[in-house]
């Protein structure tokens, strides 16, 4: 199947003044791409296959945890919890702290970036990482606690902009997104959702965040069981495309990424 030929990748970087914080600069990626055919994942068994440089490999891990590969090699695991699958230790990691699925307090030493979606000294986490050819990301949200009503600014949504991709983790969400986190985030290419539908969010807010976002690639994850994954999926099929993916590593490029919104779900729930 030809596929037409995207749109260049667009980063714009804004600055913006956040109140009370140290960080004067926060970057604003916008990853702009269209497609106007079918897509055309490359589906394979995990496997240490060169990619092209507008390419990035995608693997479906456990619970939260995605491996995202670049090509010049970097490796990174999302809401890590000390397992990262097979192949090579991360070089990065992100993690939320909301239930202990989503972190450790000891991850190891030869992870050169442990990034947390929390401030253990309060306020705000602030990331703004550019390793090799990815550039990383976040922008806070808030938790509910048993303890307490609510801790704000304690997950985060992170943000990878690799192979002309704009791809976001949307952690452990909590709540809808307002427009001053939608302005943070800008235009998703690809978005990581948790599906469960009780301990994030209820289905029905979830989807309306997903078409808050406008991402055309969303990846399940965080389902608990196929009860949950399996209601969550008929509720999307009202709204996007659904399909299942034969392995649970993918291989995405622009090219490649569907003309509409669709979901793929990733085999290991």
């Amino acid at each position: 199947m030809k596929i037409a030929r995207g749109m260049a990748f667009l980063i714009g970087c804004v600055a913006l003044v956040v109140p009370g914080s140290a960080i004067a600069q926060q970057p604003v990626s916008r990853c702009v791409g269209i497609a106007d055919t079918s897509p055309l994942f490359r589906y394979a068994a995990y496997q240490p296959i060169a990619l092209a440089d507008d390419e990035v490999r995608i693997s479906y891990v456990t619970h939260s945890t995605f491996r995202i590969e670049s090509q010049n090699g970097v490796v990174i695991a999302t809401d890590y919890a000390g397992y990262a699958g097979r192949g090579v230790m991360p070089d990065v990691i992100t993690m939320n702290h909301a239930h202990e699925t989503h972190y450790t307090d000891f991850p190891d030493p030869k992870i050169k970036h442990v990034l947390r979606g929390w401030n253990p000294d309060g306020g705000p986490a602030r990331h703004d990482l550019r390793v090799s050819d990815v550039y990383i990301r976040n922008v806070p949200t808030d938790i509910r606690r048993w303890d307490i009503e609510r801790e704000k600014d304690g997950n985060s949504i992170f943000v990878f902009a690799v192979a002309g991709l704009c791809i976001g983790h949307l952690g452990h969400l909590h709540h809808k997104l307002g427009p001053e986190h939608l302005g943070q985030i800008g235009q998703l290419d690809i978005v990581m959702v948790p599906v469960d539908g009780s301990f994030t969010m209820d289905q029905a807010s979830m989807i309306e965040v997903l078409q808050a976002l406008k991402a055309r690639l969303i990846l399940p994850m965080h389902a608990f069981g196929a009860v949950s994954l399996n209601t969550f999926l008929a509720r999307l099929a009202e709204v996007f495309e659904v399909e299942f993916s034969e392995t649970p590593t993918i291989v995405v490029s622009q090219e490649t990424l569907p003309a509409k919104a669709k979901v793929l779900v990733m085999p290991g729930f």
